[in-house]
């Protein structure tokens, strides 16, 4: 078995600057994380899934443990390489889009590729693809606020999966779509997970989201419990 995740020991605490009150995120955690999984992290407010799915892409760092990503450990690299592990090997997909209100979909989908240095031409054809794939081709010069909220979340969806990482998160990607809407977007991140091969790690509060998952995590107060 190819895992892609490996985590051991792994717990995140917070020291209030003022009162010096430490308070665990995360304790204990051991995870292993399968090549081309699809697998959602679920648990109450505050149990410790939006911290788990940051230091996974490199966005927070543990207090203590061990965490490899796709044979990279993570406690190694400095804010540099870290930023260009962000950029090769980690989509994102949040649940407010973070979409840049300046650009347009088509400048939006295609920004992370720019960023990594595709050539323009390549990068053209990329975008019009994936916008086509997400029936997005008729909007591609809609800024976001031209745009609703599905659509909003299909353009994150093509940012994330142009440049095909090998990790993608998505931090409750439908906790601001109605239920068919955010349905019809986990069948379609599904679908791109089965045909590119992709890892899908969610955090979602959804059930939808949860049946769908191939594998599911539950925490409960910073622990694994399930």
């Amino acid at each position: 078995m190819s895992f892609i995740i490996d985590i051991q020991k792994l717990s995140k605490a917070y020291t209030e600057r003022d009162s010096g009150v430490k308070t665990h995120a995360l304790m204990d955690i051991h995870l292993t994380v399968e090549a081309g999984d699809f697998l959602a992290i679920c648990g109450p407010s505050g149990s410790g899934k939006t911290t788990l799915l940051n230091i996974i892409g490199g966005l927070d760092k543990p207090s203590s443990g061990e965490i490899v990503v796709d044979g990279i450990v993570l406690s190694t690299l400095d804010n540099a390489q870290l930023a260009e592990f962000r950029l090769k090997k980690i989509g994102f997909i949040f649940q407010a889009y973070n979409l840049i209100s300046t650009l347009t979909a088509f400048e939006n989908t295609e920004y992370v590729a720019l960023l990594q240095g595709m050539p323009f031409k390549s990068r053209q054809q990329e975008t019009s693809q994936v916008l086509k794939d997400l029936g997005l081709s008729n909007y591609a010069r809609r800024k976001p606020s031209e745009l609703s909220a599905g659509q909003q979340q299909r353009v994150a969806i093509g940012r994330a999966i142009l440049v095909q990482p090998k990790i993608i998160l998505a931090d409750e990607p439908t906790a601001n779509l109605d239920s068919r809407t955010g349905a019809e977007l986990i069948d379609l991140m599904r679908m791109m997970n089965k045909t590119l091969g992709i890892t899908f790690i969610f955090a979602t509060h959804d059930k939808m989201v949860m049946e769908k998952a191939r594998t599911l995590i539950t925490l409960h107060d910073g622990r694994i419990v399930a």
